[in-house]
């Protein structure tokens, strides 16, 4: 549901809530959030709460230092795990310099120019997400540990399956909140699942990415475990990807996938910098199912792309290589535009690759362009793109040249 601001107030009064948390994210995706009381928030409302951006990783606001929060009411959320007496909501906030002019760094307030412009070009997209992640034990000092919590497969069920409890209360929080989980199921490795997203517009989607990491550490923490979003967290075992499900129209009329097939192709070495943005990402791409050449196909999962079969609304591509550690707000504005960019200048469809390029010769994989293998390659693509350029702020750019995470 969609609130106004003085439908917020009143909810506030209403039910209770004593403390709001105005939530954003740095450059990397991170959640930060500042928790004030109930009473002022009519002053965020109108003023904003001020903050030491100087502190937040890639901000790097040292001369000028302080940023203002500016929470947007339509994105207010109950958090169902806090007490009910005294409860506490979360909203998603504007980040602004105190002048009131919006701050470059603001990624969330990106996605949202750039679904704008999108849509002033006649083009709606829809996102939805398939996040994979591990659930290990804690040691008896509460810290994590590398022991899976169980060791099923793929699809398993209990009792070999011991997440299942874990991903029920996971998906029944997050439905509480108005997020709408499609699926959710063990995945290849031991202690590893998975739960799917329906699709959404690209501001809910990003959002709902973020809040989903956090709910499910939240629950795995109640339930005595440590929940981690690596994209490599054991070394012999399956990676966890991100995989991003794409579906767009055009003035109404729904748009074929294989029409944004060319576009992401063509970006995305220069995009993978954002989408898989750690040194562990590199471990991933390449083995188990992770992508490591630019190719697609309907239905092969070792392609970068794959087009399932489906019909109607479902009708979407898969773009198979980011990973959790991706800040969703920088990936899908980034993918819009890739996709935008492919139409518009009639770029022609790859050949496809129905093969299984993990058991691919030499010979055959020769024919297809490599993805960055190392964070230093996929910098260098992404500091040297002039469509980065184009797509982000200097702010942003500078951000991701500076760190080496």
């Amino acid at each position: 549901m969609k609130y106004t601001e003085d439908e917020v107030l009143q909810y506030v009064s209403d039910e209770d809530v004593k403390f709001i948390r105005m939530a954003f994210c740095d450059l990397f995706g991170r959640q930060r959030n500042i928790a004030i009381m109930a009473s002022e928030l009519p002053r965020a409302f109108e003023h904003g709460i001020a903050f030491d951006a100087s502190a937040v990783s890639g901000f790097d606001m040292d001369v000028r230092s302080d940023l203002l929060l500016r929470p947007n009411a339509d994105t207010l959320k109950e958090l169902p795990w806090r007490p009910q007496h005294g409860r506490v909501a979360h909203m998603f906030c504007d980040i602004r310099h105190p002048d009131g002019t919006p701050f470059d760094g603001d990624c969330r307030a990106l996605l949202r120019r750039t679904a704008e412009e999108a849509a002033h070009r006649g083009y709606a997209f829809f996102f939805g997400t398939e996040m994979e992640f591990y659930l290990f034990r804690l040691d008896e000092l509460g810290r994590p540990t590398k022991e899976p919590f169980d060791a099923a497969g793929y699809m398993d069920v209990a009792p070999e399956d011991r997440g299942e409890n874990v991903r029920r209360e996971i998906c029944l929080t997050l439905e509480r909140m108005g997020i709408f989980p499609e699926s959710s199921h063990h995945e290849s490795g031991p202690g590893q699942n998975e739960i799917d997203f329906r699709y959404a517009s690209p501001l809910a989607a990003a959002d709902n990415a973020v809040l989903f990491r956090s709910v499910v550490r939240t629950i795995a923490a109640q339930n005595g475990l440590f929940a981690d979003f690596s994209p490599r967290p054991i070394p012999d075992a399956d990676g966890s990807g991100m995989h991003i499900n794409i579906s767009a129209q055009h003035d109404g009329a729904a748009l074929s996938p294989l029409q944004l097939v060319p576009g992401l192709m063509k970006r995305v070495r220069e995009m993978t910098r954002i989408l898989n943005p750690t040194g562990d990402s590199y471990a991933r791409l390449g083995r188990d199912k992770a992508p490591g050449y630019v190719s697609w196909s309907e239905e092969n999962r070792s392609q970068l792309i794959r087009v399932p079969a489906a019909a109607g609304e479902y009708r979407r591509l898969e773009l198979r290589s980011p990973d959790a550690g991706a800040n969703p707000y920088l990936a899908f504005a980034l993918l819009m535009r890739a996709g935008i960019e492919g139409i518009e200048k009639k770029l022609p469809l790859p050949e496809r690759a129905n093969l299984n390029l993990y058991r691919a010769d030499e010979k055959t994989l020769a024919r297809f362009e490599k993805l960055p293998a190392s964070l230093a390659e996929a910098a260098e693509a992404f500091d040297g793109s002039t469509f980065i350029r184009r797509a982000l702020p200097e702010q942003v750019r500078a951000g991701y040249a500076a760190a080496r995470l």
